[in-house]
């Protein structure tokens, strides 16, 4: 059996989603999802639930669903790739991802050339003559002969991270680059290949979004709670303004410049839009700084998201992702979903999973985790 392996978040599923598996099973790849839980890269929490999610992948084609761990769904693109590479290197022989340049060997020539000495010793004079870390990168790799353009389009720089991830983790697995049609950021539907942020945009004005998600997935989604980063406002401010000093030093992606400066916002600001714009510059992105508010919120150390994570879940399977799972069971690492673990990192997941209902429009009850169960497709 060929495995193709995606790391995602599905924030949420739509039709160029569905593009990619399908693309995979029209090839005869039985398709594993590493997607991001209740929480995602950019620092919010997913509109909607993991098993909402899950289902949903699977319903669309997916043959089994892993949940992602919160230390890598909440890191950098760096450690989102590596994380994921690190676990699907255990059940797939290629990941598959997709980049406004879908040829593999520019994107892996990037990457070795990212990762090798030479990179580190022609970046360091442009950092220290303070130009950001993308110009510095930019000029280093040009100056290797490298194609520094690549790095201007944002799934090449996630591509070339998976890349970099399978390169320096020597993974098995091969990649299976495809193109992305349609812009990532678009604030506005394309109808063929919506970005999640326009269907997002839809999805909370409560105009008709359905015609850009997969029939499949409409009905795991239509009743749905939706989960907003600013319903929970009162909340995140509460935890903010009453957090000391060690704390926020503690907090992950903080340099003492930056952990110091949202503190000092944290104090001053009366909103998170105040916090956040009193907080970012051109060194220190606002993806960065909420996802340092994030964590803050969900009390999350630097500490927590380098300790070695100890499992992950099974949200979603059918009988092929059954297969799957039962071969690689052997290994010990995957556990299902709501399934008692006795480890310290169940309690992380359990916090979080509580104060993520906080994020619905009607808050959600508690200690949810325990409660989820995966779903499973019959036939």
């Amino acid at each position: 059996m060929k495995i193709a392996g995606i790391i995602c978040e599905y924030n949420p599923l739509h039709l160029g989603h569905r593009k990619q598996i399908d693309l995979l099973k029209a090839q005869g790849y039985a398709v594993v999802c590493l997607m991001s839980g209740n929480f995602v890269q950019r620092g919010e929490p997913a509109i909607f639930d993991k098993t909402v999610r899950a289902k949903a992948a699977v319903d669309v084609g997916a043959d089994l669903v892993l949940e992602l761990p919160i230390p890598y769904a909440l890191s950098s693109a760096e450690g989102f790739a590596a994380g994921g590479v690190q676990i699907l290197s255990k059940l797939c022989h290629e990941l598959c991802f997709g980049a406004e340049n879908a040829e593999p060997e520019p994107l892996m020539a990037l990457a070795r050339g990212l990762l090798s000495p030479e990179f580190s010793q022609k970046l360091r004079p442009h950092l220290d003559a303070g130009l950001s870390f993308p110009t510095a990168r930019s000029k280093a790799l040009a100056e290797m002969g490298l194609p520094a353009s690549l790095l201007d389009t944002p799934n090449n720089i996630l591509a070339v991270e998976y890349c970099k991830a399978i390169l320096s983790q020597n993974s098995p697995m091969a990649v299976l680059p495809i193109v992305r049609d349609g812009s990532y950021h678009d604030e506005e539907p394309d109808a063929e290949n919506p970005s999640a942020t326009a269907l997002r945009n839809l999805l909370k004005k409560q105009q008709a979004w359905q015609c850009f998600v997969p029939e499949a997935a409409i009905a795991c989604f239509e009743n749905a709670p939706i989960h907003s980063l600013h319903t929970a406002e009162t909340a995140i401010l509460y935890r903010l303004r009453t957090m000391t000093e060690e704390e926020f030093d503690a907090l992950p992606y903080g340099s003492e410049g930056l952990w110091r400066k949202l503190m000092h916002a944290c104090r001053t600001c009366s909103t998170l839009d105040e916090i956040i714009a009193a907080t970012k510059s051109k060194r220190y992105t606002r993806t960065r700084i909420d996802r340092m508010i994030l964590c803050a919120f969900l009390e999350l150390t630097a500490g927590d998201l380098k300790s070695p994570v100890p499992y992950c879940r099974v949200l979603a399977f059918n009988d092929t992702g059954r297969i799957i799972l039962n071969n690689a069971k052997e290994a010990g690492f995957f556990v299902n979903i709501g399934e008692n673990t006795r480890h310290p990192y169940q309690d992380m997941e359990r916090r979080a999973t509580s104060l993520y209902g906080l994020f619905a429009a009607t808050p959600e009850a508690p200690n949810a985790e325990e409660k989820y169960r995966i779903y499973y497709k019959k036939g």
